[in-house]
């Protein structure tokens, strides 16, 4: 478990260090992952509500995060480009999250299709049941695409990778929280990046010596 915990710390410290140097991304990251929380509670209750919240609301204010205001230049700080970095991420890069968008949109026409999916779900009748029955396919959506690449990590890389990844992308709601609350307010005094030093934010995160 020691080990476990180790990787799990190096793979946060890497999304964090590599993937997190706006404010308005790190800001976005918070609305996401307070809404993923809320997400998390529904789901004992009204799992298609809980997808529709977190694909429309979670997942889209993330994922814009790094589409649109994330620097993609050569990242000074960590002495890396943004193809490097692209390429050495463990979980789903920029490409792989396109599909994966991709993949999401596409899935409410199979209801226009097919309402019953192969008689998985009851037809709907009107615009509350097919937002439902989107909020379910939505569902099975985001639990394929974090079996998918986990048992992936499996074949390319070892077990205890794709497991990490899995604990890790689980988890990041709150650690996204303790990470970025302070975010907002670094953005409304102007400050676009995250001012970075690599060696005070290794000692910070406990990251010197992993």
């Amino acid at each position: 478990m020691t080990e476990f915990f180790k990787q799990l710390a190096i793979q946060r410290w890497d999304d964090h260090r590599y993937y997190h140097h706006s404010r308005i991304n790190q800001t976005l990251h918070l609305i996401s992952a307070i809404s993923f929380v809320v997400a998390y509670g529904m789901l004992f209750t009204d799992p298609a509500v809980a997808a529709l919240i977190a694909w429309l609301v979670s997942m889209t204010s993330r994922q814009s995060g790094h589409f649109f205001f994330e620097p993609k230049g050569y990242d000074q700080v960590n002495q890396a480009t943004h193809e490097f970095k692209e390429d050495i991420k463990v979980g789903y890069n920029l490409r792989r999250k396109i599909v994966l968008m991709v993949i999401w949109a596409a899935a409410p026409l199979l209801l226009l299709v097919d309402p019953a999916l192969q008689g998985w779900l009851e037809p709907h009748t009107d615009l509350e049941s097919f937002a439902r029955n989107t909020g379910t396919l939505w569902l099975a959506v985001g639990v394929g695409g974090l079996l998918f690449r986990t048992v992936h990590l499996f074949f390319i890389k070892d077990v205890m990778s794709g497991l990490v990844w899995m604990t890790k992308i689980l988890t990041d709601p709150f650690h996204d929280i303790k990470l970025y609350y302070k975010a907002p307010m670094a953005l409304m005094r102007g400050e676009l990046i995250e001012p970075r030093n690599l060696a005070q934010m290794e000692e910070e995160h406990g990251m010197r010596h992993a």
